[in-house]
């Protein structure tokens, strides 16, 4: 187990870091330069924190009371930089047997083949960094790391540097290889909401320098906690409410205009709060269904994509963003007919947080 919990000052930026992560894939997610590699290179040894403790298995790294600070060599730590950080001047089989130099040369051999086999690295043993394609230096940087065995593995932003149309098949193939040769903690960075759901367990979202929120990536997504952990995931929608009461399992809310019915989930709640709602869970339609939360809208602006239409409509007064398929013809034929739209917002994908979402101090960030 990972346990953090960290303060660093650099110039006019304050890094508050604090969370706890067991074994599996903890993706750290956040907008650049909210403190994310900094968390990871304070975990390593490669910055000492101003104060606050790291302990990783039961073994402290760092206490700024007891004056604890192992070294970076010292913390059995692997970590893969965003440039994989290879030794251009060295082959393959010299790159990933770097790790492992106190071995006598029997041992050492048999775990620099064991590892370039379970990389499918073969074949490329006596090849120069220069010479592989970006998968393949992803794969010697892995290697170079695993052999050592750590305790645990480190992933700053390992995809930032590839192509769309290469990043999803190196995704699925890091994967594969993490589930298969490593069982330990990962920390993996990144600022794309889209990878973080794809190759992580959990996520931690960082907004400012500061851990806002820690749960299943699920919960993080559907039910963010914070309003900064809102933004970060992607949503579009987010207003201020006031409770009006509560009635069974359901809450009635007060948004500007108009009146909303969401399902209750939060046990404690404020006469102010923030609602969101992400633009897929809305829906538009030409007929009024005479649902909960229906209300008459108008197209005001579109933004194309290419499989889907965010469309920007005004709600009594609110403008909203939905995101309808790219196919649908609905708009384009009420538009066209000049006929009422609806929007519905379904009750039970609205969600709520506080409105002051400062933070003071160091807090653990919300728990799902």
């Amino acid at each position: 187990m990972l346990e953090v919990s960290i303060e660093k000052t650099l110039g006019n930026f304050t890094l508050q870091s604090s969370f706890i992560s067991g074994k599996g894939v903890l993706g750290i997610l956040g907008s650049s330069g909210c403190g994310k590699s900094l968390t990871l290179k304070c975990i390593a040894g490669l910055y000492s924190p101003d104060k606050g403790a790291i302990k990783l298995n039961g073994k402290e790294l760092f206490n700024s009371d007891s004056k604890v600070n192992v070294l970076p060599r010292r913390r059995n730590i692997g970590y893969v930089f965003q440039n994989y950080a290879l030794f251009p001047h060295l082959t393959v089989y010299k790159n990933i047997a770097y790790g492992v130099q106190h071995l006598d040369n029997a041992k050492r051999h048999e775990k620099v083949l064991e590892m370039i086999s379970k990389m499918q690295l073969n074949g490329h043993e006596k090849q120069f960094p220069s010479q592989l394609s970006g998968g393949q230096q992803q794969r010697v940087a892995l290697a170079r790391t695993l052999i050592t065995e750590p305790e645990l593995l480190l992933l700053d932003e390992p995809f930032s540097a590839l192509d769309s149309h290469v990043k999803q098949i190196l995704e699925k193939e890091l994967l594969s290889i993490i589930k298969k040769n490593y069982h330990g903690i990962v920390l993996l960075v990144t600022h794309n909401i889209e990878e973080a759901y794809r190759l992580c367990d959990r996520i931690l979202v960082f907004d400012k320098g500061t851990s806002v929120q820690i749960g299943e990536k699920e919960e993080i997504i559907r039910y963010p906690a914070t309003v900064s952990a809102a933004r970060i995931t992607g949503c579009k929608n987010l207003f201020e409410v006031e409770v009006l009461g509560e009635e069974e399992g359901y809450i009635h809310i007060k948004a500007e205009s108009f009146c909303l019915k969401a399902v209750k989930r939060k046990s404690e709640l404020h006469t102010k709060m923030m609602a969101g709602i992400r633009a897929q869970d809305l829906r538009i339609s030409s007929e009024n269904k005479e649902n909960p939360n229906t209300f008459e809208c108008q197209v005001t602006d579109e933004i194309e994509g290419i499989f889907s239409t965010t469309v920007i409509v005004n709600c009594l007064g609110k403008n909203l963003q939905v995101e309808v398929p790219g196919s649908d013809l609905l708009l384009t034929h009420c538009k066209e007919q000049k006929q009422k739209l609806w929007l519905y917002i379904p009750e039970e994908k609205i969600f709520l947080m506080n409105v002051d979402q400062s933070h003071h101090g160091m807090t653990m960030p919300v728990v799902n």
